[in-house]
């Protein structure tokens, strides 16, 4: 699955489990940060590894390793060992850190980016 449908994405490569990663363009800019990014990840994967979240973002494992542990410090993801990999869940109600979205929650980010996904509304 790609991580942002909506970005023009090239193909990567295929990993050994079949799963195809996703390169975000190097130049330019998004509307979005690569926390964002990464929570999205984590969303529509939650047994995802730092190595795919790093493709699929364009960004380093390194990267992806410490935004994700923000992401836990702050309360907006869960970790939990599973075996020698990690599950991950989003804290769907926790409200957005700027003051301009502070009446909203992650759970409705996630909501809008997950329209048009295959058997999403």
């Amino acid at each position: 699955p790609r991580c942002l449908p909506d970005l023009h994405v090239r193909i990567v490569a295929a990993d050994n489990h079949g799963d195809t990663g996703y390169a975000c363009p190097v130049t330019g800019w998004t509307f979005l940060t690569n926390h964002a990014h990464v929570l999205v990840c984590i969303n529509r994967d939650p047994g995802i590894r730092m190595r795919d979240i790093a493709d699929r973002v364009g960004i380093t494992e390194r990267a992806a390793q410490r935004i994700v542990g923000e992401l836990v410090d702050d309360g907006y993801v869960e970790r939990e060992r599973d075996g020698r990999r990690n599950h991950y869940t989003v804290k769907q109600d926790a409200p957005l850190r700027h003051p301009l979205d502070s009446g909203h929650s992650i759970g409705e980010i996630l909501e809008a980016l997950s329209i048009g996904e295959a058997g999403k509304p």
